[in-house]
């Protein structure tokens, strides 16, 4: 007869075994580009989805607000920065996480009603998640830019190219997103800081839709410039897939696996699957990096975005064995250092991807699931590439490096998960 820990010990192993089944047999596929009023209902008019943990305006970074601001300002809720401040301060404005409304943002993450969102639909499982397009590069609103040039570039999102994938997709069956991601891999992407091979492969699947669909050749000209001139366009994308992935192993009873890791500028937040919608936070860590000339720690921002789904799912610091170039460009040195990163995560997840593999260890699959009881237990937290971020507000990306995330919010999840399993 099974003693009461190991009739735990049994049942967190099946859960376990479930989350990693469904996230393994995931069919995530981009199916549309929509206005995000029609993929999530629920937004209304004044409601801003951020990046993150919950959080209000109060306790928001520098970018954000900048990023806050300016969103107010494209959509219409404000005539200048001014006063969207002070609607902000006010209380004017609803503000959520993407993650409770089946979305995901990068870095400040912004999610209003106007702006068109990636629609990846996993068919294994039949649920939706969202994305913003990703703006390109320079002064951007993911990295809290929100002056006249990053309104101009959100509207031709909005009325130009969003409208365009939508009808190019629809016209097609859909872009299966796992195959890509399998061959960015062997191209040299890590799919957060690198998604260089995935951006070209996309715009190569995109590009014959688009030609067929857009009357306009000067339109379709600056469309393709901008997708084949963005290195990480499909970063969204892969936040998505990750998204889609995992909000299945949501709420599987006794599970330890993390479904959702996530930061906005001031906490880092996780959810675990037998744990269902419960934030576990923690103050964020500072990113260490690369800086761009003129700038450096002393203007950085603590790490922010949701882009921390693709880790997640095996991929981003997960993977870095699979980007030699991200090695050097974020900080973590040589390859062979990069490799270690990946070997390291390897202790903390239960199993590899087998169709997401690394030819630099030999094809060994991307770590994939975390437990918390194991980065508990070991003392090692998951490694994030991410971008770095101007502390304050309209200045936009100052860097890119590596992030660790904080123990505490694993030790808080795991004492509840005891706690709920009725273990001391």
């Amino acid at each position: 007869m099974m003693t009461t820990s190991e009739k735990v010990g049994s049942n967190i192993r099946k859960a376990n075994a479930e989350a990693i089944r469904r996230i393994l047999e995931a069919k995530p596929v981009l199916i549309d580009v929509v206005p995000a009023s029609e993929a999530i209902p629920a937004l209304q008019e004044g409601m801003i989805l951020h990046a993150g943990p919950p959080i209000d305006w109060g306790n928001m970074c520098g970018p954000m607000r900048g990023a806050v601001t300016g969103i107010a300002v494209f959509e219409g809720w404000a005539t200048d920065l001014a006063e969207a401040e002070q609607l902000a301060e006010s209380g004017a404005f609803s503000l959520n996480p993407n993650h409770d409304f089946g979305a995901v943002g990068p870095m400040t993450g912004m999610t209003t009603l106007s702006q068109p969102v990636l629609v990846v639909e996993n068919r294994a499982s039949g649920n939706h998640a969202f994305c913003t397009i990703n703006e390109g590069l320079g002064k951007v609103m993911r990295f809290g830019g929100n002056d006249a040039s990053v309104l101009k570039r959100l509207g031709w999102l909005r009325d130009t190219l969003g409208p365009a994938l939508g009808v190019a997709l629809r016209a097609g069956k859909g872009i299966e997103l796992k195959p890509l991601v399998a061959r960015g891999l062997t191209m040299g992407d890590e799919m957060h800081q690198r998604n260089l091979g995935c951006s070209s492969l996309l715009l190569r699947t995109l590009a014959p839709d688009l030609a067929r669909t857009v009357d306009d050749r000067t339109a379709l000209a600056e469309m393709l410039s901008f997708i084949g001139s963005n290195d990480q366009f499909f970063l969204n994308l892969a936040m998505a897939l990750g998204k889609a992935i995992m909000d299945p192993v949501c709420d599987i009873d006794c599970s330890s696996v993390v479904t959702a890791m996530t930061r906005n500028g001031t906490d880092f937040g996780i959810r675990v699957s037998g744990l269902g919608d419960e934030w576990f936070t923690a103050p964020v860590e500072m990113p260490e990096g690369l800086y761009f000339p003129g700038f450096s720690a002393d203007d950085a921002n603590p790490d922010m975005g949701d882009s921390t789904i693709v880790e997640t799912i095996g991929l981003g610091g997960f993977a870095m064995a699979a980007a030699p170039a991200v090695a050097g460009f974020v900080g973590a040195g040589t390859p062979s250092i990069a490799a270690d990163f990946t070997r390291t995560m390897g202790e903390i997840t239960l199993t590899q991807n087998p169709e997401w593999t690394i030819p630099a260890l030999d094809y060994q699959g991307v770590p994939t699931g975390i437990d918390i009881r194991l980065v508990v237990e070991t003392g090692i937290t998951p490694t994030i590439n991410t971008g770095i971020a101007h502390r304050k507000p309209g200045i936009g990306q100052v860097g890119a490096g590596v992030v660790k995330a904080p123990l505490a919010c694993f030790e808080l999840a795991l004492k509840a998960l005891a706690t709920r399993l009725g273990v001391r």
